[in-house]
């Protein structure tokens, strides 16, 4: 599939998979979607460098704009499909593959952080050093 440029100029070749303009990389990480009306939680389930999965409780409505923050990603994004607790997003402009990159990273150590922070944690508490307790 080939992409004419705007006056018909040099041509680019777009390269499609299946229906997708990019690969995704699946993942499973905790992820924001501020909207106009509100700020939802939600789990960040695969990325390309064009859109994004997501699993969210609250309804979120087709062609609404919102944008996703998790691991360096601050980008605007509109809801393509709403199904069961699955929004699929399209981002207004492609994320570059240093971020996709940096989200792989990112989402690879992500379950060694957490459980070092919930070793630290406890380890805090079991030795009453933690901030919560501490008066100033």
């Amino acid at each position: 599939m080939m992409d004419s440029g705007p006056q018909g100029g040099s041509r680019q070749p777009v390269y499609m998979l299946g229906r997708r303009a990019a690969p995704r990389l699946r993942l499973s990480l905790p992820a924001q979607l501020v909207a106009v009306e509100k700020s939802h939680t939600c789990i960040l389930l695969n990325l390309s460098r064009t859109g994004a999965q997501i699993a969210i409780l609250d309804a979120i409505r087709v062609g609404e704009g919102a944008i996703l923050r998790c691991a360096g990603i601050n980008h605007f994004a509109i809801v393509t499909r709403a199904e069961f607790g699955l929004n699929a997003l399209e981002f207004d402009e492609p994320l570059t593959d240093s971020i996709v990159l940096d989200v792989r990273r990112y989402h690879e150590n992500f379950a060694e952080r957490e459980r070092r922070a919930l070793i630290e944690t406890a380890r805090s508490w079991v030795t009453g050093d933690s901030d919560e307790d501490r008066v100033d």
